[in-house]
């Protein structure tokens, strides 16, 4: 083992794989409780198979975000039991979710404001 070797034995990328989990865990329960709560605020009848969407779309992300994750760990870890900083994994991941939580901001926004109009 040289110097220059880039892997500490630590648990850093079980650690971020828990907060990986952690996030979609959380993104699941909160959509789970939109799939619940959503189509009472439904302000027709007709409607509330479309106010079903953005917890059903929640759930997947989170099962996606899940899966993504533990792929990340693999890689990540391979990587610095390997040697390889350049098989690191990018920040594809976290753009992902950045997006995902940008666009549910979005929409919650205009919900709100749909449900205030009437």
């Amino acid at each position: 083992m040289n110097g220059t070797r880039i892997f500490d034995p630590g648990l850093q990328p079980e650690r971020t794989e828990l907060a990986w989990r952690r996030t979609a865990l959380a993104i699941g329960v909160g959509s789970l409780i939109a799939l619940r709560l959503l189509p009472a605020l439904a302000p027709t009848q007709d409607a509330q198979l479309l106010w079903l969407a953005p917890g059903l779309i929640g759930v997947a992300f989170a099962i996606v975000l899940w899966m993504f994750g533990r792929g990340r760990y693999i890689r990540a870890n391979r990587a610095l039991l390997d040697d390889r900083p350049d098989q690191m994994p990018g920040g594809a991941l976290l753009l992902t979710l950045t997006i995902f939580v940008l666009a549910c901001g979005i929409l919650s926004a205009s919900f709100i404001l749909l449900v205030l109009a009437d």
